[in-house]
């Protein structure tokens, strides 16, 4: 908007209206806040926009941007009720946790070597050795009283 208000640019082109906001207030709000800043707005596989003023394309503009949000609530239930029916069932959800030596790459790291080569030498992501030994920097090790 930032942008449209310096006059960067005269068109907003999306493939679809759902892909331009989350709400029908939200949409409308938006277009109405470029239309007033002579900035068209152009959904390319609904060809529905601003660029007419007639207020059938106004209509239209109202009527699939409610249609957008519909969909995108009617996905977001089903994909709630998926994760919680998977979950009921005892499937375990997210990516898997990488098992590794981490006590091992904090040793090789303090004998110098980088990142990429202990990712390499045990078989994980490098993402995954910097963000285990970081996180050991963080705890200290437990002290064993004498």
């Amino acid at each position: 908007m930032n942008d449209a208000q310096k006059r960067r640019f005269d068109l907003v082109l999306v493939w679809k209206l759902d892909r331009w906001g989350r709400s029908v207030a939200d949409s409308m709000r938006n277009i109405q806040e470029l239309d007033s800043l002579g900035v068209k707005f152009l959904a390319v596989t609904q060809n529905i926009g601003t660029e007419e003023s007639s207020p059938m394309a106004r209509f239209m503009l109202i009527i699939m941007s409610a249609f957008a949000e519909l969909e995108r609530e009617l996905i977001r239930e089903r994909t709630v009720a998926g994760v919680k029916a998977a979950r009921e069932n005892g499937k375990t959800l997210g990516r898997p946790r990488r098992v590794f030596r981490r006590d091992e790459a904090i040793k090789l790291r303090g004998e110098g070597l980088s990142w990429r080569a202990i990712a390499k030498q045990m078989e994980v992501p490098v993402s995954t050795v910097v963000d285990a030994c970081r996180c050991a920097e963080l705890v200290p090790p437990l002290s064993v009283p004498e």
